[in-house]
């Protein structure tokens, strides 16, 4: 399994090792743990935008008809015509 060295300050290291122990985890699993973590959440934030960009756009019509103060002079600047 390919692995990363990261290193840490004095004070994250101690700080990572008391909550290790808190949780009866090791320090490894711990830090695996919250990578882990942040990368659903970045996949979730992803996929997130994605439907609100894919939702956005199959309404812009209804969009820019509700908020025409938002729209661009030109009137379909960003949107398909």
């Amino acid at each position: 399994m390919p692995a990363l060295n990261v290193e840490f300050s004095e004070r994250e290291l101690e700080d990572l090792r008391q909550i290790a122990k808190e949780r009866g985890t090791s320090m490894k699993a711990l830090v695996r743990e919250a990578a882990a973590a942040d990368i659903a959440r970045h996949r979730a934030l992803q996929e997130g935008a994605e439907a609100f960009r894919r939702f956005f756009t199959a309404h812009a019509a209804e969009f820019a008809a509700a908020f025409p103060e938002d729209e661009s002079p030109s009137g379909s600047e960003g949107r398909d015509a």
